[in-house]
């Protein structure tokens, strides 16, 4: 997730705050990892815009691109890969977990 995106107030103090504690439990889950990137990292691996990758329960890696009238689902191995590595370098760009955590954290008593 983007810090810009965590400190926009919409829908209100309250609504805000919510969805912050949402994000908490969530990130709680041993099944969910939640990662912020900070505004003020000098790298950023996807500033061409999001994707998800998909894993089907035979195993097949899918990546889909979502675009303004023009998505794209990539079921090829080498895009996929490119993909794949682009994944591997946001998350180590971003915080960690458990900085990502502390930092929501600390979002919700600045209110």
């Amino acid at each position: 997730m983007e810090e810009s995106v965590l400190c926009r107030r919409l829908g209100g103090l309250t609504f805000w705050r919510g969805q912050l504690e949402q994000i908490l439990l969530d990130g709680q889950r041993r099944n969910v990892e939640i990662r912020v990137m900070p505004n003020d990292s000098e790298e950023h691996a996807t500033l061409n815009g999001p994707f998800t990758l998909i894993e089907t329960a035979k195993g097949r890696r899918i990546a889909y691109v979502p675009a303004y009238k023009a998505s794209r689902l990539f079921t090829d191995r080498a895009t996929v890969r490119e993909v794949e590595e682009q994944y591997g370098l946001l998350r180590a760009q971003a915080l960690t977990p458990r900085e990502s955590l502390a930092f929501v954290e600390k979002l919700l008593g600045e209110t």
